[in-house]
């Protein structure tokens, strides 16, 4: 990774030096990129489709493709900025010079973006990013209103995930009085959902007229975002004399045999007090299969993040770092406006941000992510 790290520097170095160093960083990479290419091709050749390396390999060899179709792009551009700058030099028309020189400006301003792209495709991409996502969303001020605001979230999540193919699994919800939600926990499913996701984790603050205010005045209620990483089992170990595994009727749908059946678990990590429950399958075993996974999750962001205070502890005092405690986005209903805070972003189409449309979000807070 220090590797990887190195090479990304120096070439982002050289894009802003503008000097031919980044052409030839490209190139060596581009080599090993076919090198790897030529690697992929056998196994798919020799592979029953079906395997793990099989699909890992089907969809690097998709992402190489691309680079390859950019390369080429990028060649096809560079070899008509030659010949342009060239008949700029022989020619002696001054009409036909200055056609040639806008011609340079418009091709030069289209390698630049095609670099771009190339540089941030190689930039280092963090492991976790292809995982699945889990992802918890819980009311904050606003009583009523937020549990409703937390229902619209978890609505707005779904409509993205089916635009994505991205499946979703519920682990845990508790119905509020008037259909929202006191909290809802759910695994986003799919190559790269966490690479998503991650940028919704933190405070979402709503201002609208609430379903039960009848005097129609605008409030303003909150709701959290948390998101983590999908952890393999064998990633995180959890002894079994540090949990306390508690079992209750669970209450919400379910149908008749969900308040009957003490199927819902409740599991107490003693040493760090992270509790989690699970009651959305009529199953103990299931609930309690899916409570270790959120607690796995949990445990890992936990393990994290103290190594992240510890080593940066200074800097997180002066910068945002998108944590839970902090408001990350406002959703004005009557403006029809949605600013994200972090990028100083306001876009005012939030009826089709609810359904689902958050390309455009992403896209900038992914683009503020590579300049940083």
């Amino acid at each position: 990774m220090l590797i990887v790290q190195g090479w990304w520097i120096g070439l982002k170095r050289s894009m802003e030096k503008n000097d031919n160093l980044w052409e030839k960083q490209f190139q060596e990479k581009f080599k090993e990129i076919y090198q790897e290419y030529k690697g992929l091709i056998k196994i798919i050749s020799s592979g029953d489709g079906k395997s793990e390396e099989f699909k890992k390999a089907s969809r690097r060899i998709s992402e190489i493709e691309s680079i390859i179709k950019l390369k080429e792009k990028l060649d096809t551009i560079t070899s008509k900025i030659r010949e342009t700058k060239k008949m700029i030099e022989e020619e002696e028309d001054n009409q036909l010079k200055e056609l040639a020189n806008e011609e340079l400006i418009f091709l030069k301003k289209r390698e630049e973006e095609i670099k771009k792209s190339l540089t941030e495709i190689f930039l280092p991409k963090n492991p976790e990013d292809e995982k699945n996502a889990i992802v918890e969303i819980r009311p904050g001020i606003g009583g009523e209103e937020s549990c409703l605001f937390v229902r619209d979230l978890f609505r707005m999540y779904t409509k993205y995930c089916d635009k994505k193919g991205y499946k979703i699994e519920i682990f845990n919800s508790q119905v509020s009085a008037l259909g929202g939600f006191k909290e809802i926990i759910f695994l986003v499913k799919g190559i790269g959902a966490y690479s998503d996701f991650k940028y919704e984790s933190g405070v979402h603050r709503v201002q609208r007229v609430p379903e039960t205010e009848t005097g129609g005045r605008i409030h303003t209620s909150a709701a959290t975002v948390a998101v983590f990483p999908e952890v393999e089992e064998e990633k995180v170990k959890i002894e079994m004399k540090d949990l306390k595994i508690e079992t209750f009727r669970a209450g919400g749908h379910g149908g008749q045999n969900v308040n009957k059946v003490a199927s819902a678990v409740r599991i107490t990590h003693l040493p760090t007090g992270i509790v989690v429950n699970c009651q959305d399958e009529r199953s103990q075993i299931q609930n309690r299969a899916r409570a270790l996974k959120i607690l796995r999750a949990r445990l890992q962001y936990l393990m994290e993040q103290q190594k992240r205070d510890k080593i940066d502890k200074e800097r997180k005092q002066q910068v945002k770092t998108g944590e839970r405690s902090e408001k990350i986005r406002t959703y004005n209903f009557p403006q029809n406006r949605l600013t994200d805070h972090r990028i100083n972003l306001t876009l005012y189409k939030l009826d089709d941000i609810m359904e689902g449309e958050l390309e455009e979000i992403l896209k900038n807070l992914k683009s503020a992510e590579l300049k940083k």
